[in-house]
């Protein structure tokens, strides 16, 4: 079922602010040397805490993307996303915000985000039980749905303007749900990607209490460690990634440059745990058949695969299990890695984490590590690509995640070498 040129969508413009690098060429760099962003956390009081480091963006200054009087109404999650949304549009070729209304018109925003305004939320109610006060802000600040419309108003957008809040699939339900409207030929191009900022006392807290973050290395930038034997958790991060992606014909009709090509989704649900996937992986597995007979091609083109990847004992040796399931034999011949070994577990926006660098590492010619892994469990025995990069000249590659409430979702790329 190879799609007609009419549907095909290519990616036009990246934006990238990650724990491990700001700036495409920043987190290319970073995955290529294999680029820890763990850090211990410097931005709040952890004493009440037994996790005290995190992948968060600290080189970051919302400063730059935001003036203060909007960044007191607003969650950290939006000059995160205003500042990849900028990058992405400019790449592009579109100035920010657009003042050609017809213009403006013919880009629509879906944003991917897991836990949203939470953190802008947390802030709120402890200044509300210590002094008794609440800002006018506290619930629009605080709403998922109004994310989008932040990054609409930021850069003067005026189609559509969605939020996909699916857990750890939000970012990639996203990029399908927007690549489903430009085939549609609803909108010619959409914004859309994924951000998180869900390092605060309380999130912490509350990840500690389901004891599935990870334990503290030395140094702590090997705490995140997905497929290793003795690993024990996900080390919680944060940032935005975002593509301008385009109907291909009106791409090459005003010139852009495709640097990728989005070709298949599937989305699926096990219907089987509030957090936990479902041990025959079938549905997982699923998911990745229906991205790749949307995209035209067969199991066995798939050159790479972007992992999920947590580091949490069940997730890592459930998706290996999901891959045999898809490949069959070849499965063990197939290099895999886990972004999420260098820039811990961003929630919702690791979806779009991972199709980024799958698209910024094949184009520049090799396939990012998955660090940490210096002895990896027997049970997770495929190719994972550990710790050093390694060349190619891949082209189609799956990108695949695994989210709360069961649910499974994947992606097929084909990437235009640069």
């Amino acid at each position: 079922m190879e799609l007609h040129v009419a549907e095909r969508v290519v990616v036009t413009g990246i934006g990238v602010v990650s724990p491990n690098g700001i700036g495409i060429q920043n987190f290319s760099d970073a995955l290529k040397n294999g680029t820890s962003g763990v850090k211990p956390i410097t931005g709040f009081d952890t004493s009440r805490l037994k996790t005290r480091f995190a992948a968060a963006a600290g080189d970051f200054d919302p400063r730059q993307h935001m003036d203060d009087r909007d960044l007191r109404r607003v969650s950290r999650t939006v000059p995160l996303a205003v500042a990849a949304a900028r990058q992405a549009m400019t790449m592009a070729g579109f100035d920010c915000p657009i003042a050609d209304c017809s213009v403006a018109r013919r880009i629509g925003m879906v944003l991917g985000t897991g836990g949203g305004g939470l953190e802008f939320v947390e802030s709120q109610y402890r200044i509300f039980f210590n002094q008794g006060k609440f800002s006018p802000f506290a619930v629009p600040g605080g709403t998922h749905g109004n994310l989008s419309s932040e990054l609409s108003i930021a850069l003067g957008l005026r189609g559509l303007s969605h939020v996909i809040t699916n857990g750890c699939a939000s970012s990639t339900d996203a990029i399908g749900y927007a690549c489903m409207h430009v085939r549609a030929g609803a909108l010619p191009m959409m914004l859309v990607g994924g951000a998180d900022a869900p390092i605060t006392e309380g999130i912490m807290a509350g990840f500690e209490s389901m004891k599935i973050l990870a334990s503290a290395r030395d140094p702590v930038s090997r705490s995140s460690r997905p497929f290793h034997a003795d690993r024990d958790g996900f080390v919680l991060g944060e940032g935005a990634w975002m593509l301008l992606i385009e109907n291909a014909a009106h791409a090459k009709a005003r010139g852009a440059q495709a640097m990728a090509e989005i070709c298949g989704w599937g989305s699926t649900c096990d219907a089987y745990h509030r957090v936990q996937p479902a041990p025959d992986c079938t549905e997982s597995a699923r998911a990745i058949a229906m991205a790749i007979e949307q995209a035209g091609i067969t199991p066995d083109d798939i050159e790479y695969v972007n992992l999920h990847g947590t580091g949490t004992p069940l997730n890592d040796t459930l998706e290996t299990q999901a891959m045999k399931l898809a490949f069959g034999a070849r499965a063990a011949h197939i290099p895999m890695s886990s972004l999420k070994s260098m820039i811990g577990h961003p929630q919702g926006a690791c979806g779009a984490a991972g199709v980024v660098a799958t698209i910024l590492s094949l184009r520049a010619g090799f396939l990012h590590p998955t660090i940490n892994l210096d002895r990896p469990d027997p049970r997770c025995d495929l190719d994972y690509i550990p710790e050093v990069s390694r060349p190619t000249n891949a082209q189609w590659a799956l990108c695949n995640c695994i989210a709360f409430g069961s649910k499974n979702s994947a992606l097929v790329l084909r990437v235009a070498s640069a």
